[in-house]
């Protein structure tokens, strides 16, 4: 009769341990559209820019971002421009031109984003055997980018792994476990990337 009543609640502990020993299932996923908004993004060397002066089309143009990261614009001259937000170069050029013109507003739009590779790479760094900036290609996922890396390093701790996406000017943190993608299959957490995506793999502490 003891048997009997012990054999349910031995079966249910088991399960309880095998439970705690998965991870849990994020409580968000990764939303796998592209946020190609450029609101944050920084001008660099190569890109074109409509600048446009409201009422001053003569002062309005496309112009390169040369080499030395500057631009050249009627009345200011050469100005800075890689390395700043298209708002920050905006407020710049109407802090200028408020030496030359009453009340200016000048907008500044990355018409052509030559730089760089801000929409267009994905990145692994850490505990893996080759970090890498790797060329976004569409279906990439999180394990295609980390055995391009060469794999997780002997240090790795991989079930502590984290994505990293640019979403409507934050950044999101998404857990992966890699370790349960490699070892038992479990592809949960082996999201679809997306560009400008980084994952992060720390090394175990011993």
């Amino acid at each position: 009769m003891k048997s009997m009543v012990f054999r349910p609640l031995f079966i249910m502990l088991a399960l309880v341990l095998a439970a705690c020993q998965n991870n849990p299932i994020p409580q968000e996923m990764p939303e796998k559209s592209v946020d190609y908004s450029l609101t944050d993004y920084e001008i660099g060397v190569g890109d074109r820019l409509s600048v446009t002066v409201w009422q001053n089309p003569d002062l309005s143009a496309e112009v390169p971002v040369r080499p030395d990261g500057k631009i050249s614009t009627s009345l200011v001259g050469d100005i800075l421009a890689a390395g700043k937000t298209p708002e920050a170069l905006a407020a710049d050029l109407t802090e200028k031109l408020k030496s030359f013109i009453r009340n200016p507003q000048v907008t500044v739009i990355v018409a052509q984003p030559n730089s760089s590779d801000y929409l267009q790479r994905v990145r692994v760094t850490g505990a893996v055997r080759d970090p890498i900036s790797a060329p976004y290609r569409k279906g990439m996922t999180v394990l295609d980018l980390v055995l391009n890396a060469g794999g997780l390093t002997d240090f790795a701790a991989a079930n502590k792994a984290k994505l990293y996406r640019k979403r409507a000017g934050e950044t999101k943190v998404y857990p992966i476990y890699l370790d349960d993608i490699l070892k038992k299959g479990e592809l949960t957490t082996n999201y679809d990337l997306v560009p400008s995506d980084v994952i992060t793999v720390p090394e175990r502490s011993f």
